[in-house]
């Protein structure tokens, strides 16, 4: 199989934290996405959407969206468990991985994609008041976090999952996004520190 990789973009990025964490080597097809290559004829073969990173197993079949293809490695690596355990767990672990990721990892990639000027020719229409208006949403969201991360470690729990890979992710893109880190949210940055001092995180 071969994983095509963007990089240091976001989507990418959650998916190689994944497999190092799971100690999965998989080849990678490195992919410049500032020269956009995402829109070559080879990727968009492979995903009509332009978008990476891909999974193109043995038999030609072609997984895309970072959630799926680390669901594709999660049922054949079970362990370490990063996407839950039983029902309950797996459905709570979905939920916070969702809540991070569609509010705000999405607010923090809508105020770079929109406010950003390398991201001009990417986000047609770029729209600035829309990137502006993502930024206090962010944060919204993580006060909410620091509350919850009071009595527990990790954003679903007790252990390390998928929902903390694109929590740190996104924590680590707001500073290309131009948002501030929020030094006084001491639990998210408590949290923070722990999840990107793992090794994984150096992937």
């Amino acid at each position: 199989m071969k994983l095509y990789d963007g990089g240091r973009a976001p989507n990418p990025r959650r998916v190689t934290v994944f497999l190092a964490e799971k100690g999965i080597e998989v080849e990678k097809v490195p992919v410049d996405m500032g020269q956009l290559g995402h829109k070559s004829e080879e990727v968009t073969r492979l995903n009509p959407l332009q978008r990476l990173p891909v999974l193109e197993l043995d038999d030609g079949t072609a997984i895309s969206e970072t959630v799926a293809i680390c669901r594709y490695f999660e049922e054949l690596h079970p362990e370490p468990p990063l996407m839950g355990t039983d029902a309950k767990d797996k459905a709570i672990v979905e939920m916070w991985n969702r809540r991070v990721e569609l509010i705000f990892l999405g607010a923090v990639a809508n105020a770079f994609r929109h406010t950003h000027p390398a991201m001009k020719e990417w986000e047609v229409p770029q729209l600035p008041e829309w990137g502006e208006v993502n930024r206090p949403k962010a944060l919204k969201f993580l006060e909410m976090l620091d509350t919850e991360l009071a009595d527990r470690e990790f954003i679903a729990g007790d252990r390390y999952t998928i929902a903390d890979i694109t929590g740190m992710i996104g924590m680590d893109f707001m500073k290309p996004a131009k948002i501030e880190r929020p030094e006084h949210l001491s639990n998210v940055m408590r949290w923070y520190q722990a999840v990107s001092s793992r090794p994984s995180a150096k992937a």
